[in-house]
């Protein structure tokens, strides 16, 4: 691919991007989702978020991460829900992890 091809590609896909993040607060002030799917759409997030934690902490590389990764990843979590401040939270999550690592656990 030439330069001037990449080029128009990546300005594509930038208006692209632009476009759709654009769209949704736009499209949010014109529309009103009736109140199930209001409902349904929210859990679907939610949902989907807990899986990409879940499987990321769960799995490295096709098998199991471990013992640490879960442990730092849970010690992060109970810490948010506690709502400490971000750094507190990402500080101790990776100290769990890395005493764990260190008393030689994988």
């Amino acid at each position: 691919m030439s330069t001037a091809g990449l080029l128009l590609a990546i300005a594509v896909l930038g208006a692209g991007t632009w476009a759709m993040r654009a769209a949704g607060p736009w499209l949010r002030a014109r529309t009103e989702l009736p109140a199930g799917l209001e409902r349904v759409v929210t859990a679907a997030a939610v949902v989907l978020l807990t899986a990409l934690v879940v499987t990321s902490a769960v799995l490295a590389d096709g098998g199991p991460a471990g013992v640490a990764r879960p442990a730092g990843v849970l010690v992060g979590g109970l810490l948010a829900w506690r709502r400490a401040p971000l750094v507190v939270v990402v500080v101790a999550a990776a100290a769990a992890a890395a005493l764990l690592r260190l008393a030689g656990l994988p």
